[in-house]
């Protein structure tokens, strides 16, 4: 064998190999992503579920609980975002934590905010408005973390528990502890997004949007939760 084909031979079996490893890394990170966010939302709906009839607030207390955002319409809570108000009045009730922040702007043409909807809604139930605070910002994931750990650490609150929905949980948590904030989260178990109703897309979503934000967001590159709702879509939808 002539010394140039030993070369060749050589070259192409790691070129080989650096092939070899990107693919594996394309397809194993996403199904870590993808079984990350399954598990954390399963677990915690399971573990919730087990003790919805007897809360020990010593493992759930926090100092403040954040109800992050979603669609209201002309003042009234949409189904998703009156279940996560639902589960923080819970939480409030069983003295989990002292106040409740809800979070969340409007969409253009809104003439409130999410977080103004929230924020009435739980006053009707019997929560004292000055336990209430309503922070008009935020139109995704990442910029709802933002606003509400602002606020939280003006005035010098340290831990949260979001309340959201159980495939939203690990993404949540993840971007508010990034924040410098103690996160945990109590899941809703009802609804259009609780374990038993969630659809594969939607968990899809959520594993897509994780992986976003961990290899990229960390970095500065976010890639918007509509961008990526867009690129499932497409992708599913090029299946059927």
């Amino acid at each position: 064998m002539t010394p140039g084909l030993v070369v060749n031979l050589f070259g192409f079996r790691w070129i080989l190999r650096i092939v070899s490893f990107l693919l594996l890394l394309v397809i194993v990170i996403p199904l870590y992503a993808f079984g990350k966010t399954w598990w954390t939302g399963q677990s915690l709906a399971k573990e919730i579920a087990l003790t919805a009839s007897d809360f020990q607030p010593s493992d759930y207390a926090r100092e403040v609980i954040v109800v992050l955002g979603a669609a209201q319409f002309d003042g009234k809570p949409g189904p998703i975002l009156k279940e996560r108000l639902k589960t923080a009045l819970l939480a409030y009730q069983k003295n989990l934590a002292p106040a409740i922040i809800t979070v969340g702007e409007g969409a253009p043409g809104d003439r409130t905010t999410e977080a103004a909807a929230g924020k009435r809604w739980l006053a009707n139930q019997g929560i004292p408005k000055s336990r209430i605070i309503a922070v008009n910002q935020g139109r995704d994931t990442y910029s709802s973390t933002l606003a509400y750990s602002a606020t939280m650490k003006s005035r010098e609150l340290e831990s949260v528990l979001i309340v959201t929905d159980p495939y939203h949980c690990l993404r949540a948590t993840t971007m508010a502890e990034d924040q410098g904030v103690v996160a945990s989260c109590l899941p809703t178990l009802a609804g259009m997004t609780d374990i038993s109703h969630s659809s594969f897309r939607y968990l899809l979503r959520e594993a897509g949007a994780y992986l976003a934000y961990v290899t990229l967001g960390r970095r500065g590159i976010m890639i918007g939760e509509e961008t990526i709702e867009k690129w499932i879509s497409e992708s599913l939808g090029a299946r059927t």
